[in-house]
């Protein structure tokens, strides 16, 4: 992993040729290439999971369970025919019951990365879900997006004030908007010193932080912290933050580390948004589009 304990790193090419990600033996099964578990959807956000696992796949993860609601499962299935589908009960507020545990517990021994958050409502039912399975989840890669983040504001427990802390680190991926109801703090003053927001974070969290924006800062509890300059526009689009962490959560399956799979995954969803412009113009390409980018970015990178 770079190392930076005084200036900031630039996630560039040479950057990332310094920094391989991990590849399964030539003679490897799916198994070797990990095994990724995405937790969301709801009956309003089927769609999030599917561009979550979408991105997961072909970020070069071997195997793919999605755990989502029952009311959206069989579409989800349709959807994702190279997935087990997992169908969860849910609350009337669109998050899912506590006896979702049981069914995923088993899971827990069998995966290598969880992606929890795309598409999920009820944030303190979500916080529940995450609280109740993280103890289940040592060594595993774990990443919180959209609503699973909310977890660090204990939204689920009486008495929210409590500082949160994960007791194993953690990827979140929070753009300004998310940053500031998660750290209580002013929007405004998250854009006006992300490094600031983004280091404070990572370290009273226990977390890889990626704070999202036209530039995107990673901080990490060791190491870095990092930046990444790219994209455009036409990445500001409803479902772009799903593939970008459906992208990380591949990448870690695969044996990438927190922080490698952070900073590959940034990159990796700007440098897609911008192969996507040149086809459709800036505005007007599709997050489901930007998922099919990434096999070939990632071969040019290794060949680089």
């Amino acid at each position: 992993m770079p190392l930076a304990s005084t200036h900031m790193i630039t996630i560039d090419p040479a950057a990332l040729r310094a920094w391989p990600l991990p590849m399964p033996p030539a003679e490897g099964d799916k198994e070797r290439r990990g095994h990724v578990l995405i937790l969301g959807g709801s009956c309003e956000m089927p769609g999030a999971v599917i561009l979550a696992a979408t991105a997961a796949l072909r970020a070069g993860a071997g195997k793919l369970t999605i755990a989502t609601g029952a009311s959206v499962a069989q579409l989800v299935a349709l959807a994702m025919p190279e997935a087990r589908v997992i169908g969860l009960r849910e609350t009337a507020e669109g998050g899912f019951e506590r006896d979702a545990l049981a069914m995923l517990d088993p899971l827990a021994d069998k995966v290598d990365a969880v992606l929890i958050g795309p598409g999920m409502q009820d944030e303190a039912a979500t916080a529940a879900l995450v609280r109740a399975l993280l103890p289940r989840l040592e060594g595993v890669s774990v990443v919180l997006d959209a609503n699973a983040m909310g977890i660090v504001t204990n939204p689920d427990l009486d008495g929210g004030n409590v500082p949160f802390r994960f007791a194993q680190t953690v990827i979140l991926t929070p753009h300004a908007g998310e940053m500031a109801h998660l750290s209580g703090n002013p929007k405004e003053e998250i854009l006006a010193d992300p490094d600031g927001a983004a280091r404070e974070a990572a370290q009273a969290w226990n977390a890889v932080v990626a704070l999202k924006g036209a530039r995107t800062v990673i901080s990490a509890p060791e190491g870095g912290p990092w930046q990444h300059e790219g994209g455009n526009v036409g990445l500001a689009i409803s479902g772009s933050g799903d593939t970008l962490a459906g992208i990380i959560a591949g990448l870690a399956a695969r044996g990438a580390t927190l922080a490698q799979a952070t900073c590959w995954g940034v990159a990796l969803h700007a440098q897609a948004g911008e192969q996507l412009a040149l086809r459709f113009g800036v505005l007007g390409y599709l997050a489901r589009e930007i998922p099919a980018e990434i096999p070939a970015l990632m071969e040019q990178a290794a060949r680089s």
